[in-house]
């Protein structure tokens, strides 16, 4: 492509896109690397999925972490010692915002900018368009890198349920308040992090809760003899315990804690505990067994205004809550530059950069079994590391990618899974670090 006079080469310069958590530790990084950097973030302030006035945030009014503090602080930029083991969504927004003034990076933001698309312009190099959110002209700008932070928890995945519903239906990501839940009945569809902890709010402050699960899950509690469960089964991977034993270990505690939730109508899970994303909810048990969380089957369809389950009972809810989820969208790029599926799922070499694309990467698209943001620090380092490697040596990055391209998936995401949409990006923590930091040295300047 050539140049013409409507493009602004920004020359070296890499263009993020997002300014939450996963965009500031990249723009943190290339920063530091030497590189210039543009950062576009639709909102008028960072925080991401984080800052619950961004009207893309999956954040309701009493979402907590589910990792403990030091298990999800960057690094380089620890958490008060003073907080709570998990944080209010509050501080953690107050913790992004002090790492972007910390590390200066308000300057390289552009707020309320959004970028339209992003397209290679041969040689590596990306044409990107952007404009206002608040309407007006676009421009395009050329770059060296394009690195996507533009978060997964956004684009709700809702489920088509055949019929008419006389009630509200509306998926977690309207949900922001227990003032939505007071005396009302409501039934929460989705046996995740976010189903549990809404249906549990709902539990306090609605006159009926229907939990609908589609299969059974291991639920762990938040403490395991007095520590965070994620700081517990941080330990056992460090110690190198091997996964059968993990999986005897898990099964023990819960026998000893939450017991068989099946007695109250759970249904059982159908695989082996780590084999699918951890549930942490000390309170669901509390009130399945106040008979306050009235667990029920997979929702088959709506009839006469009600809702008719898989097993044929009925039941009559107001306000029906789909806890389902979110699905992926990069509306910016087409979907081969990542190698994206027919089922949208993007093929990417751990998790992070295009395989066709060197000057292409993703921070952030991740689902750990703790914290994601020393994941994301670590990915961007590896990100920016690579592409001044690019700039300065690149043969040895042509023989950095030839051997990387070779490492096979089961390298850095080892532990079997459930098969499904919300699994695609599951990784163990220490594993996944382990991956990064082979890539790491791979890429350490020559003595």
């Amino acid at each position: 492509m050539h140049d013409t006079p409507d493009i602004a080469d920004r020359r070296d310069a890499v263009c993020v896109i997002g300014a939450g958590a996963s965009g500031l530790a990249a723009v943190k990084n290339l920063r530091e690397h030497g590189f210039a950097v543009d950062c576009y973030e639709r909102e008028t302030s960072v925080g991401g999925a984080w800052n619950w006035r961004h009207d893309r945030s999956p954040v309701y009014a009493s979402t907590h972490l589910i990792s403990s503090r030091p298990l999800t602080e960057f690094p380089d930029f620890p958490m008060p010692d003073s907080w709570p083991d998990y944080p209010h969504h509050s501080q953690v927004l107050s913790y992004l915002e002090r790492y972007a003034k910390h590390f200066g990076l308000g300057e390289h933001i552009w707020f309320g900018t959004e970028v339209v698309s992003a397209a290679p312009a041969g040689d590596g190099r990306w044409d990107v368009t952007t404009r206002s959110t608040g309407g007006g002209s676009s421009r395009v700008q050329r770059y060296a890198a394009v690195v996507v932070a533009n978060g997964h928890n956004w684009s709700p995945a809702r489920p088509e349920i055949p019929g008419e519903f006389r009630g509200q239906v509306i998926h977690s990501a309207q949900y922001k308040d227990p003032a939505q839940l007071r005396g009302r009945k409501v039934l929460v569809i989705g046996g995740g992090n976010t189903g549990c902890d809404i249906a549990v709010e709902a539990a306090q402050q609605a006159g009926t809760v229907w939990h609908s699960t589609r299969r059974g899950y291991w639920y762990a509690p938040k403490y395991v003899v007095g520590r965070p469960a994620d700081q517990i089964n941080d330990r056992l991977l460090r110690f190198r315990t091997p996964l059968r034993l993990r999986q005897w270990l898990y099964r023990r505690t819960l026998a000893l804690t939450t017991g068989d939730l099946t007695r109250f109508g759970l249904p059982a899970p159908d695989h082996r505990p780590y084999e699918s994303h951890p549930v942490v909810n000390s309170q669901l048990p509390y009130f399945l067994g106040h008979g306050r969380i009235k667990p029920v089957p997979d929702v088959a369809r709506f009839a006469d205004g009600k809702v008719e389950l898989a097993d044929g009972r009925r039941i009559d809810p107001e306000l029906v809550i789909m806890a389902t989820g979110y699905v992926p969208r990069f509306e910016f790029l087409a979907p081969e530059l990542l190698d994206s599926g027919p089922d949208g799922r993007p093929d990417l070499h751990l998790h992070a950069f295009a395989r066709k694309h060197p000057t292409l990467a993703v921070v952030g698209l991740l689902q750990p079994d703790a914290g994601l943001l020393p994941l994301a620090h670590w990915q961007s380092v590896a990100v920016a590391r690579w592409l001044r490697l690019r700039h300065d040596d690149p043969v040895r990055a042509a023989a950095v990618q030839q051997k990387e391209s070779a490492r096979p998936i089961r390298s850095w995401s080892k532990r079997q899974v459930v098969p499904s949409r919300r699994h695609w990006f599951e990784v163990d923590h220490l594993d996944y670090l382990k991956a990064v930091g082979g890539l790491l040295r791979e890429m350490e300047p020559a003595k």
